[in-house]
């Protein structure tokens, strides 16, 4: 049961990690290919962060309103992450996606490859351990159905032996 098990580990971990890790993928593949950039502008000021990295990396993005035009002329109101240091009244650019709706976190190639990474990771490391938790409970369960039939070979073997004694 043990090589079964590590087989079926060395096999289907991988497997499962891969293709959580390309759903990931493909998910932010269409995210991307189906958003556009607008200019907007913001209408308030962002909210202070404490400790927030001065160069404006991604993680540092802070979330707020903005404004822009759709593609039919309508103007239009939304919150997405902009870069740090941006007051109302700035530019900033916002995307959305192909019905006209802004993405409030617009996925990086970075964070996309970061998110596909963790997902097959976890994936991977859950269906390691859900082989090894049901190795354990088929273990279990075979020790439980041993201990019963040696008990009853026991139970059997000692009434032979009470009716041989005088």
């Amino acid at each position: 049961m043990l090589l079964t098990t590590a087989v079926l580990i060395a096999v289907t971990a991988p497997a499962a990690g891969v293709a959580a890790a390309s759903a990931v993928d493909a998910s932010a593949q269409r995210q991307a290919q189906g958003g556009k950039s607008v200019s907007a502008v913001l209408t308030e000021d962002p909210p202070a962060r404490i400790g927030v990295d001065s160069a404006g990396g991604a993680g540092g993005r802070v979330h707020t309103t903005v404004r822009w035009t759709a593609a039919d002329g309508t103007v239009r109101t939304g919150r997405t992450a902009v870069a740090p240091g941006l007051r109302a009244g700035d530019r900033t650019t916002a995307w959305i996606d192909r019905h006209g709706a802004l993405l409030r976190d617009p996925a990086t190639p970075e964070g996309a490859i970061a998110e596909s990474v963790a997902v097959g990771t976890v994936a991977a490391s859950a269906t390691g351990l859900l082989l090894i938790g049901a190795n354990k409970a088929g273990v279990g369960l075979l020790n439980r159905r041993r201990y019963a039939q040696w008990e009853k070979d026991w139970a059997d073997t000692d009434s032979r032996w009470q009716h041989r004694q005088p």
